[in-house]
């Protein structure tokens, strides 16, 4: 013998018990599914259906002589091909390259700073810069369009008493550094609340050791924390660089301002918007929608195989 205990052999369950289980296997799928059956409705009403509709209306074109034809993918050539729209989207695209970048710093900074303990009333001044995220955008825009007002503006009477003289914040040359700042002051909180969760989130003990070899407080800061929050900052920049692409409510609304200094392609969001409510032309932007559309997806498919090669996932 080698001394190993078997116990009796076991039983197979009885065929009525594996019914049972089966029939209270299927209760629960079906108890899950009923779960999620809203968010799958609204999700298919909102967001499918539209996006299906968006796609069908794309391959088809409406003459004022003809009615509506099938013209598979000709907008889409047209939209390629159209000038108005890439420059829309090269501008965006400078957009976020001085947008994202200065914004994540400034998140990263006050983060750190009351991840630290540095500044008193953390709490309080939390609070307070996530403020601007909690305003409307729309309300947000409409604000700062009286702030940098070129006639009456507070922060055009303080540039002059600076020096700088006749400044207009709403001309050509100064309208898109004007709507980065605008976008910062938004969506700096926002930014600020997450880097400031990933630094919770990173080990005490890392940090008090740390401490305990007379590290300095900058290399702490960049060579230990940094490093830990890089995923929450990669994720925020590929969720930034989406919301980059979809700018609309900024330059609308500065529009109606200084009309001359945004044009109608100023962004391709709003060159869909004019090619189908001015224009009337809803076919090719549903084709323009649908291209933003794809390289939206392309970003985030980008960001979450990104994420998984980094085992962030």
């Amino acid at each position: 013998m080698n001394g190993t205990v078997t116990g009796p052999p076991r039983r197979p369950l009885p065929l009525r018990s594996l019914l049972v289980q089966s029939a209270w296997s299927r209760r629960r799928d079906r108890r899950g599914f009923w779960f999620i059956a809203p968010f799958l409705l609204f999700f298919v009403v909102l967001m499918l259906a539209p996006l299906g509709y968006a796609i069908y209306t794309s391959l088809y074109t409406t003459r004022i002589i003809g009615g509506t034809v099938f013209t598979g993918a000709a907008n889409y050539t047209q939209t390629l091909e159209s000038g108005q729209f890439w420059s829309g989207v090269i501008r965006v695209i400078i957009f976020a390259a001085i947008q994202i970048p200065v914004m994540l710093a400034i998140a990263f900074f006050f983060a750190t700073i009351f991840d630290l303990g540095v500044a008193r009333y953390g709490t309080l001044f939390r609070t307070i810069f996530f403020i601007p995220f909690a305003v409307p955008a729309v309300v947000g825009a409409v604000m700062w369009s009286f702030l940098l007002e070129p006639q009456f503006g507070p922060f055009v009477h303080l540039a002059n008493s600076l020096g700088f003289h006749g400044t207009d914040y709403f001309s050509s040359g100064l309208i898109l550094p004007t709507i980065i700042v605008i976008v910062i002051w938004e969506w700096t909180g926002y930014n600020m609340v997450i880097l400031y969760t990933a630094l919770r989130s990173v080990p005490r003990d890392v940090i008090e050791a740390a401490i305990l070899d007379d590290t300095p407080l900058w290399k702490i800061i960049l060579k230990v924390k940094l490093p830990m929050v890089r995923p929450a900052i990669v994720l925020l920049v590929f969720i930034n660089t989406i919301g980059a692409l979809q700018l609309f409510t900024e330059p609308l609304i500065l529009y109606y301002f200084e009309p001359q200094a945004i044009s109608t392609n100023f962004t391709p969001t709003i060159y869909i918007y004019n090619t189908a409510i001015a224009g009337g032309q809803y076919n090719l932007a549903a084709a323009a929608a649908v291209i933003l559309g794809v390289v939206i997806v392309i970003i985030s498919v980008s960001s979450l195989f990104a994420r998984r090669r980094r085992s962030e996932v």
